[in-house]
């Protein structure tokens, strides 16, 4: 009985076909996001561009009834760079962010923690008073905090009252280091929830015979926080610590209705505060467009490491 060999080269013109339609496959998945990356730069570039060409001219009330703007390049970023109270709103306003971001990681990791460790019933009324904490609207939960912080018929002067503390008629946001305060407890109380949710989300994707095995090693509670439990939620706290720099860089509703219940505006300025006060209320959109360059490329610079350390992971 014969073989008839195949020539190397029919078998290689018969194995051809089958290789050529893969660089085509490949190109498919960048081809399904082109228009979803259009309608982002179309969406974002736009308010963006706007800003930048803004920053360069001298646009205030004048300009909206028509008048055309004076191109002025980059004098409005020279004003900023000479402004000590701008600089120190900036080192506020970073001061501010990182300490409620990390305020509010600290706390979401430890409601993450108690949601996994007490039981169903419990840990569904924790669930629900999260969510009702975090879907009402800030305007409305101003509403309460600017009442509870009253310095007339405020529930916390009452409280402090009923203990023994002389707190009666005594303004909460007349000093900038108490306003602070005030602010800072609202934005944590306002975003712990999302972090907690997530954190234990992520919590609950932990398998449980690894940490079970680390406890029959002998690994106590501590151990196992710090060695299995953190390691392993690491991406999302890196995640949601860097959206809460981001937030809390960018704060401001509560910072402006906090300043019309009581606070001194020009000693409790943040950015986001700064910036509306040089557009509504001084006319400068120009040095207030300027301010929001600015603070862009603060929280690229603040959120860089973080970005940077993702993108590692997922490498």
């Amino acid at each position: 009985m014969t073989t008839t060999a195949t020539p190397p080269s029919q078998t290689l013109h018969e194995a051809a076909p089958t290789s050529a339609p893969l660089p085509r496959r490949r190109s498919l998945p960048a081809l399904l996001v082109v228009p979803t990356l259009l309608i982002l730069v179309a969406a974002l570039g736009y308010p963006v561009g706007w800003q930048v060409v803004t920053s360069l001219q001298k646009f205030g009330l004048a300009q909206q009834f028509g008048q055309p703007p004076e191109w002025v390049g980059l004098d409005n970023y020279r004003a900023l760079l000479s402004d000590a109270d701008l600089w120190l709103i900036v080192g506020r306003s970073i001061a501010f962010c990182v300490v409620c971001a990390l305020v509010t990681v600290g706390i979401g990791l430890g409601l993450a923690l108690l949601m996994g460790a007490v039981g169903r019933t419990a840990r569904l009324a924790l669930q629900v008073a999260l969510l009702l904490a975090w879907a009402m609207p800030v305007v409305a939960s101003m509403t309460v905090w600017t009442w509870i912080v009253n310095w007339r018929n405020g529930l916390l002067n009452w409280v402090l009252d009923r203990v023994g503390v002389d707190a009666a008629g005594h303004n909460w946001l007349v000093q900038p280091l108490s306003f602070f305060v005030v602010a800072a407890v609202v934005v944590v109380w306002m975003s712990v929830p999302f972090v907690a949710l997530s954190i234990h989300a992520g919590l609950t994707q932990l398998s449980p015979e690894v940490l079970e095995a680390a406890e029959i090693d002998g690994a106590g509670g501590w151990q196992r926080l710090r060695l299995i439990i953190l390691p392993l939620v690491r991406p999302v706290i890196s995640i949601v610590l860097l959206l809460q720099l981001i937030w809390d860089l960018r704060v401001f509703t509560q910072v402006k209705l906090l300043q019309d219940a009581g606070g001194v505006a020009n000693e409790t300025h943040l950015l986001g505060t700064y910036i509306y006060q040089l557009g509504t209320g001084a006319g400068d959109f120009g040095m207030a467009s300027a301010v929001s360059i600015l603070m862009l490329v603060i929280t690229v610079a603040v959120s860089w490491y973080y970005v940077r350390s993702l993108m590692k992971e997922e490498s």
